[in-house]
């Protein structure tokens, strides 16, 4: 695929009306995450935030059954030495550091399953909305790495536990268990339900006052301060083990189906 084909299916999209803007991204593997689209959704978020004809954002994916299917696994493999691993995993980290920092509050809608990376955003949102066919997975520790780059913004709403079960087992855990660890405020059965949900919260808070939404956020954030220098760090410790054979074979055999 040239970069222009590549262009075309991998797109983001901003739609800014009555004080909502609505940031879109799409990828039709899966809605899985490459360098591109993790700096353009980073630069959105930074450009949002001091927006002044914007109170609220809304963050969705579109199409099919996955909400976000965490890292591009095309990219991971064309990863050859540390310097590429780390700046893979900082697009992640600018990601979460640009939705923590952000004035605006964030609503996500979430309407699919979501892996790894999209279990962190999903986590670095400030209020979350999802369809009953929505789960969440961490696959990292498969993979030869870990979730050492989301693990802070997960931790920070699941605590401890339910991270270190997450983290561990690498199972799939449905919309009703993330409601209940603190990923998920509802949970609503139909696609058409959650719309209307996001729909009226979004246009609810588009009418506050927008000093004392940026206020409440910084006092939501409390505590996160050194994730400036934590996520980094931790994006040192995937970019290394990235490299490692371990993680070479999972990722062809996963590409292969084998």
């Amino acid at each position: 695929m040239n970069t222009n084909d590549k262009e075309m299916f991998e797109s983001i999209t901003v739609e800014i009306k009555d004080r909502v803007a609505t940031v879109s991204f799409f990828n039709p593997k899966g809605n899985s995450l490459p360098k591109v689209l993790l700096k353009n959704l980073t630069d959105e978020f930074n450009q949002l935030s001091v927006n002044e004809d914007v109170n609220v954002i809304v963050l969705r994916s579109q199409g099919g059954n996955s909400f976000c299917a965490g890292a591009s696994f095309s990219e991971l493999q064309s990863v050859t030495n540390y310097l590429e691993g780390k700046d893979f995993f900082m697009g992640f980290a600018n990601l979460i550091l640009a939705m923590k920092n952000c004035q605006k509050i964030i609503i996500t809608r979430v309407h699919g399953k979501a892996v790894g990376g999209g279990v962190g955003i999903i986590a670095a949102s400030d209020y979350v909305l999802a369809q009953e066919s929505a789960s969440v997975k961490l696959s990292e520790l498969d993979l030869g790495i870990g979730p050492f780059v989301v693990g802070p913004a997960i931790e920070r709403k699941t605590g401890k536990s339910a991270f270190s079960a997450l983290a561990i087992d690498t199972q799939w855990r449905d919309a009703y268990w993330a409601k209940e660890h603190g990923l998920f405020v509802e949970v609503y059965t139909t696609v058409e339900e959650l719309d209307n949900a996001v729909q009226n919260m979004a246009l609810k808070l588009s009418k506050n006052s927008p000093e004392a939404m940026s206020e409440l956020k910084t006092v939501l954030w409390e505590g996160t301060e050194e994730w400036n220098t934590l996520l980094p760090a931790r994006a040192k410790i995937s970019g290394r083990l990235i490299l490692s054979d371990f993680s070479s074979t999972y990722i062809s055999a996963f590409k292969t189906g084998a």
